[in-house]
């Protein structure tokens, strides 16, 4: 971790939170963010993650209410590996989705929502339960974005962020640096995924928060504007979503 957090601070990267995906690491993850002044958690398990404690209501709850967490999630659906299953069998994740939505509503807190070849039933689990982005919406982020432009568009109708990774500077990301291009700049974020998805020139290997300027470099590019810039809106979004994250640094802020 001191190796970690000395490349963020050269990559001038100041904060992160650090995403949990089962209740059995959670106290990992928490500890993270109790032990290091820059670092927020939160609670959730993954949609992928089977055979590990299924999350109740109530233990979201009580976890969620926990110092430093600032979010719901990672959760969502999945439907890319079905293992010769069919997406009614897979009615398990989406009660999952539900409690993790029922808990962020209840918190008052985000989302960090994962949608992959599941986007139509991800969206409306989440219509399904008043996330309009009005008054009592939870919101949240679509993180790891690689979906559709009219599911950017619905997103962000209901009132969420998106979060771009290093997928954006892939060479066969052509379509998804066309949805990076149209997204507000109010409303975008940046990741890494770690230990996933280094960006062009590191693709392939582990990755890191110190990584991320390149995922900004590329959106300053996609949108003609300087870096400085993307660190400044994607900063300030990220203090916006996740409320009490603020820092006296000045620099890149990743989910």
């Amino acid at each position: 971790m001191p190796a970690i957090r000395l490349a963020m601070a050269q990559a001038q990267v100041d904060r992160a939170l650090c995403i949990c995906t089962t209740l059995e690491e959670f106290a990992q993850v928490h500890e993270l963010a109790l032990q290091y002044d820059n670092f927020w958690a939160t609670v959730g398990v993954h949609p992928d993650n089977e055979g590990v404690a299924e999350p109740s209501l109530d233990d979201l709850l009580r976890l969620g209410r926990l110092a430093r967490v600032v979010a719901v999630g990672e959760s969502g659906l999945d439907y890319y590996r079905l293992a010769g299953r069919s997406v009614a069998d897979m009615a398990w994740q989406r009660e999952r989705f539900r409690v993790h939505i029922a808990a962020a509503r209840r918190l008052a807190k985000p989302l960090v929502v994962h949608t992959r070849s599941a986007s139509a039933d991800t969206l409306a689990l989440l219509r399904e339960a008043g996330e309009d982005g009005s008054a009592g919406s939870a919101g949240g982020v679509f993180h790891c974005f690689t979906e559709t432009a009219e599911v950017a568009r619905a997103a962000l109708d209901m009132g969420f962020y998106i979060s771009f990774s290093g997928i954006l500077t892939f060479k066969n990301a052509q379509d998804l640096r066309d949805v990076a291009s149209f997204v507000p700049l109010d409303r975008l974020l940046i990741e890494t995924d770690s230990p996933y998805l280094a960006p062009v020139p590191y693709r392939g290997k582990t990755n890191t928060p110190a990584l991320v300027p390149w995922v900004a470099a590329q959106l300053a590019s996609l949108r003609g504007c300087p870096v400085e810039d993307i660190a400044a809106h994607t900063s300030r979004n990220f203090e916006t979503l996740f409320k009490g994250v603020k820092s006296a640094e000045s620099g890149l802020s990743i989910c």
